[in-house]
């Protein structure tokens, strides 16, 4: 699993998930889609998660790279992050692009950058759905089944 921020390694610790890289990427698109490659073709990494600026402004480049390797769109993950945002930063979440999909059975998560967001994505969301107890049904146990089609 990949967890690029110091937050992260309490979270998956405890979670019981492993840490198979981090990096630091800047914000240039085709350096993004780069590093999501070599984690896409790493046996080791099922899922990426990468915690930076997802807003409006020119420079905000992360979704856009995402967006080009997806193979299929969670669009799920954006509605649940919004309603917990909602929550506690009210309208102000519109600006946030946060998105999820899967491309070759790794799954990939992009989450605004700031401390709470960061928080909103583990604890609402990821820390269940990559849990495979979680019930009625999680991300786990359909990974066997993300490149059915394949075969």
């Amino acid at each position: 699993m990949i967890f690029p921020v110091t937050y992260w390694r309490r979270g998956i610790k405890d979670a019981g998930h492993v840490l198979a890289d981090r990096a630091i990427v800047t914000d240039d698109q085709a350096r993004i889609v780069s590093y999501l490659n070599k984690w896409i073709f790493d046996p080791l990494i099922d899922v990426v998660i990468r915690q930076v600026a997802l807003g409006l402004t020119g420079r905000d480049v992360t979704v856009e790279a995402f967006q080009s390797v997806f193979e299929k769109e969670i669009e799920g993950f954006a509605a649940i992050f919004h309603q917990i945002s909602y929550a506690k930063i009210g309208t102000s979440t519109v600006q946030s692009r946060a998105c999820a999909g899967v491309t070759k059975a790794t799954y990939l998560f992009a989450l605004p950058g700031s401390p709470g967001a960061v928080k909103d994505g583990w604890d609402g969301i990821l820390k269940f759905q990559l849990d495979s107890r979680y019930q009625p049904c999680n991300f786990v146990e359909i990974m066997p089944r993300l490149e059915e089609h394949k075969r």
